[in-house]
């Protein structure tokens, strides 16, 4: 057995490694405009130089990416699940039952904060901001488009309804992974993200109110309304019974069952609606959960909303997953994050530091890892002994990670949640970024309270923890 000569990398070239990959997105995207999926293949080829320099072996560097890459197999198996129920729901007229309601129910004026509401609703009953998104956004998508609103800011205030429930629900996945890592209890957690989320997301609803409040009935395309509301009256059988989709799916969650087979369960229920109810041939379902809803109506607005779905659909954004995992593992196995922060660790003293530090390292190993469970337990095992230095109670950990890694990861186009809401709402991530106000308003109100001192708990009495206070070596 060969002995491990690795050594750790300076902060200099963890610098230059990590500059490296980043370079090669960028100038990727702002200058040929090439596909992100290519651009991260081609970081890290990039990188595996890098990682030999520092005495890595290639098979070292494999396992490292491929050892990232098998944690993208239950999101990914998410994802194709995901697709295969937008297709179920669509061919079993619960997406266009959702649309041909919410057209008739939701005026203009109020669209954006009762989308931020609805969408607020579902996720924090069901836990998961993928599966709102690709159920009730996708059904407010199409209400928005026939209203006149433009889909940068529907899908922002999807996104802001489907994000604040994923924080703040007991059944979301990200919110028991946070107190887990950082050393709190789940309800002590979401009781002191209260403080953050709470006026962030008043704010956001006035935010969204007061838009709104520029579309009316003049806005509203009525000859596209009246085109769209027609079709879905005359191709699917609306009501009630398309509608049972979606009692399966929440109810399943809600009961806390497995999130693979609940969604899957769901699009099966919706498969057999389809056929049995909406009229489609066993093989035309099939066909659809696989290649997803195809339509040719010759009228824009109803091609563009009901196509889509299927598990192919899925497909490229799971290579982007890949890429985006193994790159990040490549990161983290090669220590350039604790290089970065080692160099300035010591001098981490303030509290407001501490939390523009953690924002800052949180975005990072978002960024770099690409999925909000890497950027959690990365962001929170390095700053956890800097916390504790200071004489900080986990849960202010805990909630910065949450503020900052649940909020921004749909914001970044190659996280998995970035991957997925712009395939499912068919928005590009640059086009809901701007409207987005809960993913920037949450740290901001982080920050304040890490300068002014509110809302951060300290322990009573300095806590003993020998080798918490230990500087990270560089």
């Amino acid at each position: 057995m060969e002995p491990d000569i690795r050594r750790k990398p300076s902060f200099l070239f963890a610098l230059a490694m990590l500059m490296a990959a980043i370079l090669v997105i960028s100038l990727g995207i702002l200058i040929f405009d090439a596909p992100i999926q290519i651009l991260m293949f081609i970081s890290i080829l990039v990188l595996i130089p890098f990682m030999m320099r520092l005495g890595f072996t290639y098979k070292q560097v494999e396992k490292s990416m491929l050892r990232s890459m098998s944690k993208a197999l239950q999101p990914g198996l998410i994802l194709l699940t995901v697709g295969i129920l937008i297709g179920a729901w669509i061919a079993s007229g619960t997406v266009p039952t959702l649309i041909y309601y919410g057209i008739h129910a939701v005026t203009p004026q109020f669209f954006l904060v009762t989308t931020l509401l609805f969408c607020s609703l579902v996720s924090v009953a069901t836990g998961t901001s993928w599966g709102t998104i690709g159920t009730a956004g996708i059904a407010m998508m199409g209400v928005g488009s026939t209203l006149g609103v433009p889909v940068g800011l529907t899908a922002g205030a999807i996104v802001s309804g489907a994000y604040f429930g994923d924080k703040i629900s007991p059944l979301s996945d990200s919110t028991n992974l946070a107190p887990a890592v950082t050393g709190t209890d789940l309800f002590t957690h979401i009781k002191h993200m209260l403080w953050t989320t709470v006026p962030a997301y008043l704010i956001t609803a006035v935010i969204f109110t007061v838009i709104g409040l520029k579309y009316n009935a003049s806005t509203v395309d009525t000859a596209s309304v009246n085109q769209l509301t027609t079709y879905l009256d005359q191709t699917f059988h609306l009501g009630i019974i398309p509608l049972i989709p979606i009692i399966v799916l929440i109810g399943l969650l809600i009961l806390k069952k497995p999130a693979i087979p609940s969604i899957f369960i769901a699009a099966i229920v919706g498969g057999v609606i389809a056929t049995v109810y909406q009229g489609f041939s066993f093989k035309e379902t099939l066909n659809i959960l696989y290649s997803g809803y195809a339509v040719e109506s010759g009228i824009e607005l109803v091609d563009s909303l009901l196509q889509r779905g299927g598990l192919t659909s899925m497909l490229g954004l799971i290579a982007l997953f890949l890429f985006a995992l193994g790159l990040g593992g490549m990161l983290a196995e090669s220590g350039v994050l604790e290089a970065l922060i080692a160099s300035f660790a010591h001098k981490i003293k303030h509290t407001g530091m501490l939390v523009f530090v953690t924002v800052l390292v949180s975005y990072a190993t978002l960024a770099i890892g690409g999925a909000v469970y890497f950027s959690i337990v990365m962001s929170g095992t390095l700053m956890k002994p800097i916390f504790e230095r200071l004489n900080m109670k986990p849960e202010n950990l805990s909630r910065i990670l949450e503020d900052t890694g649940t909020q921004g990861t749909a914001l970044i186009p190659w996280t998995g949640s970035g991957i997925y809401t712009a395939g499912a709402l068919g928005v590009a991530t640059g086009v809901y970024f701007p409207f987005c106000f809960l993913a920037f308003l949450t740290p901001l109100i982080s920050l304040f309270y890490g300068i002014t001192g509110l809302t951060m708990k300290r322990y009573e009495y300095p806590k003993k923890n020998k080798t918490a206070i230990k500087p990270l070596e560089a």
